[in-house]
């Protein structure tokens, strides 16, 4: 599944607000190019992270995805710990993670103790379980915001 194809599904669930920076959007020129989605039915950016961002080059201090090669890009979620802990092995008993390989699923190279996995270039291996993962991380954003509404 191809990255459009991805963010095509993202923006098709209810109450999303895509950020997707670009040149001349008052955002720092290090996000252009990249898409950050919140569960958002009043169309304001909540408080707090997305749920779900799609990035397309590597960050300072996050270049191990190598995501400035050319086509590479990496879909991040945040899943909760408790479900991180079901889905990404533990990297001592794995031998460490490769954060840069393709069509796997990883703890986020960053934000992994916060609960966020990360897939760079998802493919056959990963695609329908991170549909589905995105999925609930989009219903546990609409939950959390009918608490704070609630």
């Amino acid at each position: 599944m191809s990255m459009q194809q991805f963010l095509d599904t993202v923006r098709s669930f209810d109450s999303v607000l895509e950020l997707a920076p670009t040149e001349g959007s008052g955002f720092p020129e290090i996000a252009w190019g990249d898409h950050f989605f919140y569960y958002a039915p009043d169309g304001k950016v909540p408080n707090g992270q997305p749920y779900a961002t799609f990035v397309t080059k590597d960050y300072p201090g996050d270049t191990g995805s190598g995501l400035d090669a050319p086509g590479r890009w990496r879909i991040n979620v945040h899943v909760g710990k408790k479900a991180f802990a079901e889905l990404v092995t533990d990297p001592e008993q794995g031998g460490g993670h490769d954060f840069g390989a393709a069509d796997v699923l990883l703890p986020h190279p960053l934000y992994a103790d916060q609960g966020w996995i990360a897939v760079v270039d998802p493919g056959p291996g990963t695609t329908p379980m991170l549909l589905e993962l995105v999925r609930r991380a989009h219903d546990a954003a609409r939950e959390r915001a009918r608490r704070r509404t609630g």
